[in-house]
């Protein structure tokens, strides 16, 4: 799934090219990703101008004209490419007056929302990872009972951050994914609160992580996956220390970390 660093590379290639066109026409192909009236969402969108594209955590607004906004999710296999030939997997089309924007998902777990008010579930994220302060995540982790790795996952938490910067950002802290968020104390915070800074300022640098079949909307993909010093490595040894990096599964999703250099505490 793309997460905060794909999103925001997304955002920064598309961002000059769609403020201040307008959109000619729309067309949409999946009941799955939009979840209303095609003909009469595409109606709703024609002839306005294009005045913002921003990121809020994993999800991409487009500010419309007539206080509109178009919402896009990637869901697991979404993508937003520029000027590209419609192909079979195309679920979305838009016309400007200087190019078109297709939305192509092969597993069709995306989703695109036309509305006047922000969509409920961008509205209860947390604070975005990004652009957290240092104090706003202490705050957010001070008396939580719960263990490090659900925590940062957890979108009403913290924004953003999904399964690969969780586990590159906690090797980086040195800390254990089952750690409690209770007992980090203030210089193990700040620790973290600096390696997740640090993974995605990096990894956004990078264009993101290319895992599958994530590319940006120029079609170029990432090279951060080249840069991963946990995250899918099982069995590889650690380049910090050398020992072997193992996987085993928190809240659902396969973890990857070193033994020896995040020891359980």
């Amino acid at each position: 799934m793309p997460e905060l660093p794909e999103v925001e590379t997304i955002v920064r290639t598309v961002t000059q090219r769609l403020v201040g066109r307008e959109i000619r026409d729309a067309r949409f192909y999946s009941t799955l990703v939009l979840r209303a009236d095609p003909p009469e969402t595409a109606k709703r969108l024609r002839g306005r101008l294009i005045e913002a594209v921003r990121r809020r955590g994993k999800f991409i607004i487009v500010e419309l004209s007539g206080g509109m906004q178009l919402t896009i999710h990637l869901g697991m296999t979404g993508k937003l490419l520029w000027n590209c030939a419609p192909g079979v997997h195309t679920r979305a089309v838009w016309e400007l007056d200087c190019g078109t924007l297709l939305y192509d998902d092969i597993r069709q777990f995306g989703r695109i929302e036309v509305c006047e008010e922000v969509p409920e579930r961008v509205a209860r994220l947390g604070p975005d990872a990004l652009l957290v302060t240092e104090e706003e995540f202490t705050h957010l982790l001070r008396n939580r009972r719960g263990r490090i790795k659900p925590l940062l996952l957890n979108q009403a938490v913290l924004g953003g951050l999904g399964n690969i910067y969780v586990d590159e950002a906690l090797f980086r802290a040195r800390m254990h994914p089952l750690t409690t968020a209770a007992q980090l104390g203030r210089e193990r915070t700040h620790r973290l609160y600096a390696a997740i800074q640090e993974v995605l300022r990096t990894a956004i640098e990078c264009g993101g992580s290319s895992i599958s079949d994530y590319v940006d909307a120029d079609g170029r993909a990432g090279s951060f996956q080249a840069h991963h010093q946990v995250y899918a490595r099982e069995g590889e040894p650690c380049l910090r220390c050398g020992a072997p990096i193992r996987r085993m599964v928190v809240a659902q999703r396969g973890t990857h970390y070193c033994p020896r250099c995040q020891r359980s505490r």
